[in-house]
């Protein structure tokens, strides 16, 4: 049928059939392998501990797939790769970490390379001769994780997990000090060096130390430090001493420290990077540290070579203050210069020697009252400041404050800021003034007259001596000649007519006494035999007698013959 052209043309419509599409079972199968292995590789990525990088100046020794990264000697993770960096100046080593050690891997964390180390400061790493080098990890203080790190190119000297305290000290030089290097106390290993630097201000080196505990809590806000790198001589009364604290010091170091009794200060504990001073020796490091002190100007007419700036102002031997400065001086309208040397003397040394017990402490002594002391030492007892010699050897100089009471008169100028002090001259400048004054007296000695007059004395010895040897010698001889013939003389005659009288005489004291002594027993008639005896006696006592009365007139007449002998009457 034809569709007329006229009327109006009906749309049409078709039945559209619906197509069904069917997944084939043959799929199924990787569907579910594929579910399966995201499902493990998630999984895995959640188990799986963080990949770091650590950067090496050098790598001896890490091999990949051998060498472990350990904490506190378990194993917490191994090396996965070691390469070049991009610029070729170090060494990447890529690690991966276990999952229970993430937490770890904070920012801040340190690793090295652990492998046998022989110092001076001892031997370390022994254990890897065995069992291959491994990097040792040491965890951070940050909260925040980091994947990236530099590592240490030598172990540090003290880990975290070693119980102990930090300090700082700050020393002029660093000395014979490095890291490593032992700190003692009482002689007894304690801590060691950390590390060192410059301070911000150049002026001194900041040294890092850490102490084992529990001897960290020996140290105070009255601790002192002191280098124990040499060797410390001193001489006494028994002789020279030697004190070291180690072999070890001796080579590599080391610093001691000692807490002295406190002198008002504070002995409670203190925190941790306090910073202590640094001394150069343990005298110094001991000595009571003053802070008030009174200061005084010097003036010395000696040569002050030997002295410097530190040496020690003594009284009566004991230290009281020391030398603060040296330097030259105008005289304003002489136009010369002089020498000036300013010091201090500390209150507590000084006024502790001079005050009694139970005055107020000499920190607290007023002004005023230190005035009149020191007044009064002066002018009374010839306080003066005088320079001595401290070594012969060295030549150094120090300051003695000595009593001398015929110094003459002088007094404390204290108008002068600070005050003057009057001082003497040096024992070696007096002794020098004193030879010239003897100098200068025997230039005025008539030297030359005296030499003429000695030589006209000995001339005229030598005369005299001459005419007793030519002269009065002989004269002398004969005498002594004739001196001797008439001792023999009386030797010949003289003494033994004397011995013969004598032993009468005894014969004479004998028969008195036999006489006498018969009396006794006898009876004493006009014919007795005792008396006609004792007549007898009588009469040689007599005759005795009269012999001794004789000589002796003879010898008032001539005493000569007691040397010349009895002389002979010529027929």
């Amino acid at each position: 049928m034809s569709e007329d052209p006229d009327l109006p043309r009906v749309p049409t419509s078709e039945v559209a059939t619906k197509k069904r599409h069917r997944i084939s079972a043959v799929w199924i199968v990787p569907i579910l392998a594929a579910l399966v292995g995201i499902g493990i590789a998630v999984q895995q990525q959640v188990n799986e501990g963080p990949t770091i990088r650590i950067h090496f100046r050098s790598a001896e020794g890490v091999e990949a797939g051998k060498t472990s990264v350990k904490y506190k000697d378990i194993e917490i993770g191994k090396v996965e790769a070691v390469n070049l960096s991009e610029d070729f100046s170090h060494i990447v080593v890529t690690a991966k970490i276990e999952k229970s050690a993430e937490k770890l891997i904070v920012e801040g964390a340190r690793f090295w390379v652990v492998k046998p180390r022989v110092t001076l400061s001892g031997v370390s790493g022994i254990g890897t001769l065995l069992s291959g080098n491994y990097i040792r990890f040491e965890p951070g203080a940050s909260g925040r994780p980091g994947r990236v790190f530099t590592g240490l190119e030598s172990p540090p000297p003290v880990t975290g997990d070693v119980p102990g305290r930090v300090f700082l000290l700050r020393a002029d030089t660093l000395g014979s000090l490095g890291a490593g290097s032992p700190v003692y106390y009482r002689r007894l290993n304690v801590g060691q060096v950390i590390s060192y630097a410059l301070a911000d201000d150049g002026k001194s080196v900041i040294v890092r130390i850490f102490l084992n505990a529990p001897f960290d809590r020996y140290v105070t806000p009255n601790t002192r430090f002191w280098e124990a790198s040499g060797v410390d001589v001193a001489a006494g009364a028994d002789g020279f001493t030697l004190r070291s604290e180690s072999l070890l010091a001796l080579l590599v170091g080391g610093i001691a420290f000692e807490t002295p009794p406190a002198e008002g200060g504070d002995n409670t504990a203190v925190a941790d990077n306090a910073v202590f001073p640094l001394s150069a020796d343990r005298v110094t490091a001991l000595s009571p540290r003053e802070v008030s002190a009174d200061r005084y100007t010097l003036y010395f007419s000696d040569s002050l070579r030997g002295l410097s700036v530190g040496a020690p102002v003594n009284f009566l031997g004991l230290p009281v203050g020391e030398v603060t400065d040296i330097y030259l001086e105008y005289i304003p309208g002489t136009q010369t210069l002089r020498t000036r040397v300013e010091t201090a003397i500390y209150l507590y040394r000084f006024f502790t020697h001079l005050q009694r017990p139970e005055t107020v402490s000499a920190r607290n002594v007023p002004l005023k009252t230190r005035q009149q002391l020191m007044e009064r030492q002066v002018a009374d007892k010839g306080l003066r400041a005088q320079l001595r010699s401290g070594s012969l050897v060295s030549g150094q100089l120090y300051v003695a404050l000595d009593f001398f009471p015929n110094a003459p008169k002088a007094e404390i100028d204290w108008t002068r800021k600070p005050p003057r002090f009057p001082t003497v001259p040096a024992e070696l400048t007096e002794l020098q003034a004193m030879a010239k004054r003897l100098l200068a007296k025997l230039d005025k000695v008539p030297v030359e007259e005296i030499g003429n007059e000695t030589r006209q004395a000995i001339a005229d010895l030598d005369r005299t001596l001459r005419r007793l040897e030519g002269q009065t010698l002989p004269e002398a001889e004969k005498t002594f000649a004739a001196l001797d013939r008439t001792m023999g003389r009386v030797d010949a005659e003289i003494v033994p007519e004397a011995k013969k009288t004598l032993e009468e005489l005894r014969k004479a004291a004998a028969s008195a006494e036999r006489a006498l002594a018969n009396a006794d027993r006898q009876l004493l008639g006009k014919d007795a035999p005792a008396r006609q005896e004792l007549s007898n006696a009588l009469r040689e006592t007599a005759r005795a007698a009269r012999s001794i009365r004789l000589l002796a007139d003879y010898l008032e007449k001539n005493p000569s013959a007691l040397i010349r002998g009895k002389s002979q009457e010529k027929p």
